[in-house]
């Protein structure tokens, strides 16, 4: 299960490395790059859901295998991405199916492992699980790195021979886990996607089309109509692709809370860390994914750490104590970035690794444990959905806020030179929509993008910090009693 979801987790960070070379080979905006790393996150929060209840229904082992499958054609796809007009669209349109692969295969794989795993042996389980899948994440970035020096299209086929390895294993170790056989909710399934699709396509159009446009507004109060309406007609379906009711079991809804508040940051802070490196330090591709190898030798080595004190004393210390030292990490690196010193970032760096590898294993398999034996992939799915939706808005909110901040440093540092301002403004606005464009960046620019990303880290520092009050006041102290097919769901009293 391991080398199935590594090919996810590789994906969220490689191309971020790759973006500056994928859009000067193929000719792509700023926006269009974004929309390249935002398919992929998109269509997994869109079909999460559908994952997660396939895998109850269908069987756990057979949609792994289902979605290591369409994830490597996708990816081999993606590779083969041609030059000229239809370059955007084609490799939008394959990283959008390698999302969809990713999404059936996720929820069936971390079911797997939940059910292979008694429940205080969990914490320690999953966190080797998330803990080893993002050690392999962190060798994407300083692959994608080096692979992008040969070309940028290996990046995608290096998931080939991972998703042979894993069909492999699968094959050979035959992992059996319980399911049942259940219609599924097609309409629910027609509202969710649609429901998150539109709502994040306005979010992410917002750098365009401005967000007073009556098209982002539009699609922002559309996609949320339509996730309410989802929610509302849910309750009266007899196989609901989400049971709405396991929002009433306390940790789970707060959990969820959390982990859609922390996912605001987790995977958009690898884009534009990537960007950071490679404009405000000119750094090239391979150089810059050490950055975030990094922030991942933090992570890693304290999401055992959180998964041991899951198992000891609960899910309520290691998801406050995580969130609160990304919070600070986020803030002293926010304070090292105007320095252009890579060097001085570097513990920063891994302390907000450290911080969010203690919370966000913790915050998972605490949602997780919530539901019945035979719910594993529902619950999964249901997190996931709220992660990678809230990295999809994440990346679109925070991608405006930086796009817009460079803008306006740019311009005043063009006025200052002797640029009339709409002059100015006008060359601000190519600038910030061709990060990462080629040839020697001015030192002005690489100074005027790292206070834009001072800016973006700041913002990342108050979203951990609201996580972590939400922890605090909505988690209680103790550990999770077993429970006997999702029956008894309170903490333990002694503990």
């Amino acid at each position: 299960m391991i080398f199935a979801v590594s090919m996810m987790f590789i994906d969220q960070t490689i191309v971020s490395i790759a973006a500056p070379s994928i859009q000067k080979e193929l000719g792509l905006t700023s926006t269009g790059v974004q929309w390249a790393i935002n398919a992929y996150l998109l269509s997994l929060a869109a079909f999460f859901a559908f994952g997660g209840r396939l895998a109850d229904t269908v069987g756990h082992r057979k949609m792994v295998t289902i979605g290591v499958i369409v994830f490597a054609c996708a990816s081999a796809l993606c590779g083969l991405t041609p030059k000229g007009g239809i370059a955007e669209a084609w490799l939008v349109t394959f990283r959008a199916v390698q999302g969809i692969g990713g999404a059936l295969m996720f929820p069936a794989a971390l079911a797997i492992v939940v059910q292979t795993f008694s429940l205080h042996q969990r914490g320690k389980a999953l966190a080797l699980f998330f803990g080893i899948a993002g050690g392999l994440t962190s060798v994407g970035p300083a692959l994608g790195g080096f692979l992008t020096q040969w070309t940028w299209r290996a990046i995608f086929w290096v998931n080939i021979p991972v998703a042979a390895i894993a069909l492999i294993l699968i094959v050979v170790s035959k992992p059996v886990t319980e399911h049942r056989p259940a219609p599924i909710d097609y309409r629910g399934l027609a509202l969710i996607a649609s429901g998150v699709a539109i709502s994040i396509l306005g979010f992410q159009q917002s750098g365009t089309w401005g967000w007073h446009s009556p098209k982002t507004i539009g699609c922002i109060v559309v996609g949320a109509a339509l996730l309410v309406l989802f929610g509302f007609l849910e309750r009266g379906v007899p196989s609901p692709l989400i049971d709405i009711s396991i929002f009433k079991i306390r940790p789970f809804f707060v959990e969820n809370l959390v982990l859609g508040v922390s996912n605001l940051v987790f995977v958009p802070v690898f884009f534009f860390l990537s960007e950071y490196a490679q404009i405000a330090l000119g750094k090239s591709a391979s150089s810059a994914s050490l950055e975030l190898l990094y922030f991942f030798v933090g992570f890693v080595t304290a999401a055992q750490i959180g998964g041991r004190m899951l198992d000891r004393k609960g899910a309520k210390r290691p998801v406050v104590v995580g969130c609160v030292l990304a919070a600070v990490g986020f803030w002293l690196w926010a304070g090292k970035v105007t320095g252009l010193d890579g060097g001085s970032e570097i513990p920063f760096i891994i302390l907000a690794g450290a911080g969010m590898g203690m919370m966000l294993g913790p915050s998972n398999t605490d949602a997780i444990n919530r539901a019945s034996r035979l719910s594993y992939g529902e619950a999964t799915g249901i997190t996931q959905t709220v992660r990678n939706y809230a990295a999809s808005l994440g990346l679109a909110v925070l991608g405006s806020l930086l796009v817009s901040q460079m803008h306006s440093r740019v311009t005043e540092s063009l006025v200052s030179q002797g640029l009339s301002r709409p002059a100015a403004s006008a060359e601000a606005s190519r600038i910030a929509q061709s990060q990462g464009g080629s040839g020697p960046i001015p030192h002005f620019i690489q100074l005027d993008f790292a206070y834009a990303t001072r800016s973006v880290l700041y913002v990342m520092t108050g979203i951990m910090a609201a996580a972590a009050l939400i922890g605090f006041v909505g988690l209680r102290r103790g550990l999770q009693e077993e429970t006997v097919d999702g029956v008894e769901l309170a903490e333990s009293p002694a503990a």
